[in-house]
């Protein structure tokens, strides 16, 4: 293919990492039903990179910069996983000093869902929100973006291994799913949990709905089920209030305020998602692979040559 030229509005990026995200692999395996929209798809919404061009109203102040990126396959034809990408320039986001390029593909869809998640209901500061998942790649950030926040975090995890990656994005508490969960977490939100960040709604909807204090909000970006079984009088009784995050189609200005967040969280101190491997741009489908079936926790990115 040509190299593609940035119309009005829009840079270009040298891309050096593609960010693979489960939506990725569910795009291409049609699980949502919705075909092809394109003729022709190169995948892949997240990325990093250096800007290498702009268009028309766009700064030069932003050629060579170290930029990550976020949407560029979302409700767009080509995304990341070439030598260039074209986006518009609210879509990219200057990395800062000292965070490597590798962390910058990792960043957008699932910071821009976590950050989502963690404050579509409002303010956390001062209250006790848990995490469901919170050694994933959304998890980890919810956490670290509501320990930012100024809230109690407990986060659960599904394995011994995963506790390690939830305390270090911040988690006050972490557990093991499993037996007695419900009572563990009661033990340590007596009064009940404010704000729920889910990851699995159907799994796990009759565990929140049970922690839940009275007027809480659930947060869920994804389930195991499509059509779960849901507990409403229960629900209805603790006038509980629930949100469904789509990364794609959180409004502009909460993307916006999410990326800051992040960018903050970083020159912080926070190093970011954990990255399980770097594949080869010509090894592309074993990456979409290690995504389908995860071999070790982390992050899988492209590296574009």
């Amino acid at each position: 293919m040509n190299d593609p030229q940035p119309l009005a509005g829009e840079v270009r990026i040298r891309v050096a990492f593609s960010g693979v995200n489960p939506g990725d692999v569910k795009k291409r395996e049609d699980a949502f039903g919705v075909g092809m929209p394109y003729p022709r798809v190169i995948p892949h919404s997240d990325g990093s990179g250096t800007v290498d061009a702009v268009g028309e109203g766009v700064s030069r102040e932003w050629v060579g910069r170290r930029v990550w990126c976020y949407g560029a396959q979302s409700y767009r034809p080509f995304g990341t996983a070439a030598q260039f990408t074209v986006v518009p320039l609210s879509q990219v986001v200057q990395l800062p000093e000292g965070v490597p390029l590798e962390q910058g593909a990792c960043l957008g869809i699932p910071s821009i869902t976590a950050h989502r998640a963690v404050h579509v209901a409002g303010s956390v500061k001062g209250k006790t929100v848990l995490v469901q998942g919170g050694a994933g790649a959304v998890g980890a950030c919810a956490v670290q973006l509501a320990h930012q926040a100024g809230a109690r975090v407990i986060a659960t995890c599904r394995a011994e291994a995963d506790k390690e990656i939830a305390s270090r994005a911040g988690a006050d508490e972490v557990l093991l799913t499993g037996e007695q969960l419900v009572e563990r977490i009661r033990a340590l939100a007596p009064d009940g949990v404010h704000h729920i960040v889910e990851v699995a709604f159907g799994a796990n909807i009759k565990t929140d709905t049970e922690v839940l204090t009275q007027g809480g909000s659930i947060a869920t970006y994804a389930t195991n089920a499509p059509m779960p079984e849901t507990p409403v009088w229960q629900l209805v009784f603790i006038n509980a209030r629930l949100f469904f995050v789509g990364s794609d189609d959180v409004p502009a200005e909460a993307k916006i305020e999410a990326t800051r967040d992040i960018n903050q969280a970083l020159e912080a101190g926070w190093k970011g998602l954990d990255i399980a491997e770097i594949v080869p741009l010509d090894q592309i489908a074993r990456a979409h692979e290690l995504v389908e079936h995860p071999t070790k926790p982390g992050r899988v990115i492209v590296a574009i040559p």
